[in-house]
């Protein structure tokens, strides 16, 4: 069969295959309120590519009573037109996502229907603001509902007119119940963004994380220094020289910067579905190798920065402390003090739940990999051990059982899922697996919770399927 020529004959396939693969198609849940108040059965904080994932993998499982919020207008979640800085994902292009493995929903079959099979046939990675475009795409044709320039605050424990266990969450637009929510915040985390206390300590001015808004246009004819030698920091550096800037150096604290990517080797089915499965032992030592390791660069993002003849990479030279002096910064190196104009650091982020508005409630009794496992002495990582401790259905876990049972009820689906289950959470080439098993997490807490329910509708169930012809019965 040929491809879909236009959008408007893919959209046609979609609605198609979303039907033919509807099957269960029976609803199961019920409307719930509290004190008059409706209550969703999910509610998913953030619209990025990891909400919609897990929003259309719930809708196929018939929870229709749901809602995707993000603080960001429409277009601009996630992080693909504000500080993504490279010009294409890293991710390779025929990678499912979002789509959940349903052809029509592919990111392949919206290029070809945008912009012919030639197109894609010729494109090496795709565009970043190409893949924008799909999830703004892909959220219409999946209808996803979505409220946009909506702020999620602190969750609650709450109940249902029935008794029933719910959530309340904060948001600048009103209170929101919700019997689950689904925390899907991407490379973020339960954390922030991190960079050294000595660098955070020096004026806004001198200084900012690769994740914030950066005039680079006022870097032009300026010193910049970069920390940190992943992607994200090639793209930093990249950017300031493409504004102008006089010198660009980028400092990485290995001796020989990571030129392997450890992710393109535990791309395959076993290591994605399962590693959540293993023992705590196995879970750590894959994980934290892989995390020791820390994620390399590409060549496109080498290539990017190397060709002009103002960049210099600095191995083995970490920062160990930065001042304020003339209104420059100067950093403190192994090889003595480096002055820059202005400082970016692609530092990644930091687990740490306190950071997070959405569990001020409950920020101190979520327990860490800290909490329930010893690693032995040379495994031992003070970072990885703060990442949160999951539930196979990825829902936080109690510190101290008992103090906040309710964090039973929010599931984590982002980059502090690593640790429990593997690439699960922020990564495109995982999304197909891990977004369904956070949906089942959420579908199976429901449908313990509606089990009195449940029961009392098959023991009143009396649809006939077959009318029997009394006459014909025998002893009549």
């Amino acid at each position: 069969m040929p491809a879909p020529r236009t959008l408007l004959e893919l959209e046609a396939d979609v609605a198609r295959d979303l039907a033919l693969t509807a099957h269960p198609r029976a609803p199961w849940l019920e409307a719930k309120t509290a004190r008059g108040q409706p209550v969703l059965d999910c509610l998913v904080i953030s619209a990025g590519q990891c909400g919609l994932a897990v929003a259309h993998a719930l809708r196929r499982d018939k929870v229709e009573n749901i809602l995707v919020v993000d603080r960001a207008p429409e277009g601009r979640e996630g992080p693909w037109t504000t500080y993504a800085r490279m010009r294409a994902l890293r991710s390779l292009k025929d990678q499912t996502g979002p789509d959940l493995r349903l052809p029509a929903l592919t990111y392949q079959a919206w290029h070809e229907a945008s912009f012919g099979r030639d197109d894609w046939e010729r494109m090496r990675w795709i565009p970043k603001e190409l893949w924008n475009d799909y999830l703004r795409w892909f959220r219409r044709v999946a209808a996803i509902p979505v409220r946009n320039g909506v702020a999620a605050g602190a969750i609650a424990p709450d109940a249902t007119d029935d008794g029933l266990p719910c959530l309340r969450v904060a948001t600048d637009d009103g209170d929101l119940l919700a019997r689950r929510v689904v925390l899907a915040t991407g490379q973020q985390g339960i954390g922030g963004w991190w960079m050294p206390g000595f660098v955070r300590a020096l004026p806004d001015a001198l200084r900012a994380h690769a994740s914030e808004e950066i005039a680079f246009e006022a870097l032009r004819g300026k010193v910049v220094a970069v920390l940190g030698a992943g992607a994200s920091a090639f793209d930093n550096a990249a950017v300031a020289l493409e504004h102008g800037a006089r010198e660009v150096h980028l400092f990485c604290r290995r001796a020989e910067p990571m030129v392997v990517q450890p992710y393109r080797w535990l791309t395959f089915a076993g290591f994605l579905r399962h590693m959540g499965e293993m023992d705590d032992p196995w879970r750590w030592r894959f994980m934290s190798h892989v995390l020791g390791l820390r994620e390399g660069f590409a060549q496109d993002h080498y290539d990017r920065v190397i060709r002009w003849p103002n960049f210099t990479m600095h191995a083995g030279r970490p920062w160990t402390g930065a001042r304020a002096l003339d209104g420059r910064a100067v950093v403190d190196t192994p090889r003595g003090p480096f002055a820059a104009d202005y400082l970016i650091c692609g530092t990644g982020t930091r687990m740490d739940p306190a950071l997070c508005p959405e569990l001020a409630n409950c920020a101190g009794n979520i327990a860490t990999w800290a909490d329930r496992f010893a690693p032995p002495e040379e495994e031992r990582d003070e970072r990885l051990a703060r990442f949160p401790y999951l539930a196979p259905d990825s829902a936080f876990v109690e510190r101290v059982p008992g103090e906040t049972p309710w964090i039973g009820r929010i599931h984590l689906f982002g980059i502090g899922t690593t640790m429990s289950f593997g690439p699960a959470g922020a990564s495109i080439n995982a999304m197909s697996i891990a977004a369904p098993r956070v949906a089942a997490g959420v579908t199976r807490g429901l449908f313990a919770e509606d089990l009195p329910r449940l029961w009392e509708g098959l023991r009143g169930y009396d649809v006939r399927q077959v009318e029997l012809d009394a006459a014909r019965l025998a002893g009549n």
